[in-house]
């Protein structure tokens, strides 16, 4: 199936889940955000949330300051 990810059309699995994308990009560990037709995806839903087709996918890295 086909979602926009960072703004760019992705070919994925059909019924992904959020954290087989994240292993998929090799950004598993790392300190990101994610939204998901401009809602953002809690890290402690990622196993549970199953992308469709067509949703606007925007990956982040989170970058600490102060």
């Amino acid at each position: 199936m086909q979602i926009h990810l960072n703004g760019e059309q992705q070919q994925v699995p059909d019924n992904i889940s959020m954290a087989a994308l994240i292993e998929s990009l090799g950004l598993s560990g790392k300190r990101i955000a994610v939204e998901v037709n401009e809602e953002l995806v809690p890290r402690s839903t990622y196993s549970d949330h199953k992308l469709k087709p067509q949703d606007i996918v925007e990956i982040v890295h989170a970058i600490g300051g102060g």
